[in-house]
């Protein structure tokens, strides 16, 4: 075991990949924006760099990093977060696989995987992930090869057990992928419970202030890695450098940003459990929450991410999604501004008329790092525009 292994989550955060830069002595590595380099005879690369397809070193410096905090050993970084989805489906599958995914799954993701992925010959059956006995037929049923999970899940904050759902994957051959964007590698460790390839959208909570688009694939095995490195060459969605060093800049405060993330989540929820208004409020760090036990285990605290339903529906979420000022309306989701979404018609258009489509009734929070007396003075004051 390395030293990084044995030290904390925010030491390592800060220093994986971070080596002083040796010439100068700078502690922030220089970014590389070199699209090549120069070979000492041929065939002969210095530190085997060649082309900036093939590696870059502020890229390789993010790459670390998030191995380290992902327990994983190889890591890629992408230009987003369903690039790296793709090049990881067609490293790992071929015409003919099926893939068995939740059905309330990201809608980019359910796009990518039907209507792109689809035609190449890759099928998909959605299941209700928390039904084990409903997974473990859905993967018994075809030639499975991911079991693909979201926990906590986009946009219905479900709870999913991953230990159990490798064991599922694992029993019938298959692998089990899990999208960890909404938890974060500061909440949960997909890799320690059993998964085998961690995704991420790194513009969400790892890059955290909204000013880069990126994703990762994470694994822990040398073989698994070496075909998705050969398509993330062979195909090239990479991370530029200026993205790769803005990407690594957010990550090293991710642990005290996610501290404050779940503070003002879980009062944002307790604040919306008393609200006439509301029908429901999907956040696990609730104890009426289905899956908080569960959470309670398999992460380190709830998150920022706060899903509310409303007894006034369509109508109440539109207005209140309006109404905001602190809260922005806009998509994504992660950053130190807090963002209000309507699945609906934004993140989850593209799912509408299918079974993973999003109650209309439904509005998606995301809680910045604001001070949460004044997130629940916001919404308090959009919710007198209910009608």
């Amino acid at each position: 075991m390395s030293l990084q292994e044995n030290q904390g989550f925010n030491t390592r955060a800060v220093h994986a990949g971070q080596a002083f830069e040796p010439r100068t002595g700078a502690v922030v590595p220089p970014l590389h924006f070199s699209s090549t380099y120069a070979q000492d005879g041929i065939g002969n690369l210095r530190a085997g760099y060649e082309y900036g397809r093939g590696g870059n070193p502020t890229r390789d410096a993010l790459q670390e990093q998030l191995a380290a905090l992902e327990l994983g050993t190889h890591a890629y970084s992408f230009s987003s977060g369903l690039a790296a989805e793709d090049a990881l489906i067609r490293a790992l599958t071929r015409p003919g696989d099926h893939i068995v995914l939740g059905n309330d799954a990201y809608g980019g993701t359910y796009r990518l995987i039907s209507r792109v992925l689809g035609d190449w010959g890759i099928g998909n059956t959605p299941v209700d992930m928390a039904n084990l006995d409903t997974v473990r037929s859905a993967v018994a049923a075809n030639k499975t090869r991911f079991v693909w999970v979201e926990t906590p899940s986009n946009p219905l904050m479900k709870i999913t057990d991953i230990a159990a759902l490798a064991d599922i994957a694992h029993d019938a051959g298959a692998l089990l992928v899990v999208d960890n964007t909404f938890a974060s590698p500061y909440l949960q460790n997909p890799l320690a419970l059993g998964a085998d390839v961690v995704v991420h959208s790194t513009t969400k909570y790892i890059g955290g202030h909204s000013d880069v688009v990126g994703g990762a694939v994470v694994v822990k095995d040398a073989e698994l890695a070496e075909k998705i490195g050969f398509v993330q060459f062979a195909v090239g969605a990479v991370s530029g450098p200026m993205d790769a060093f803005l990407t690594t800049r957010g990550l090293k405060t991710l642990g005290v940003r996610m501290d404050r993330h779940s503070e003002n989540g879980q009062a944002v929820a307790e604040w919306l459990l008393e609200r006439p208004e509301v029908e429901a409020v999907l956040y696990p760090g609730l104890p009426s929450h289905p899956g908080h036990e569960l959470a309670s285990r398999q992460m380190r605290s709830f998150g920022g991410m706060v899903s509310v339903q409303f007894k006034g529906g369509e109508a109440a979420a539109r207005k209140v999604a309006e109404s905001t000022s602190v809260f922005t309306l806009a998509e994504s989701l992660g950053g130190i501004e807090s963002l209000m979404n309507y699945p609906s018609e934004m993140t989850h258009a593209s799912v509408k008329g299918t079974e993973l489509a999003v109650p209309v009734n439904l509005l998606r929070l995301s809680c910045g790092i604001e001070d949460k007396e004044d997130l629940v003075a916001d919404l308090e004051q959009a919710f007198s525009a209910i009608p």
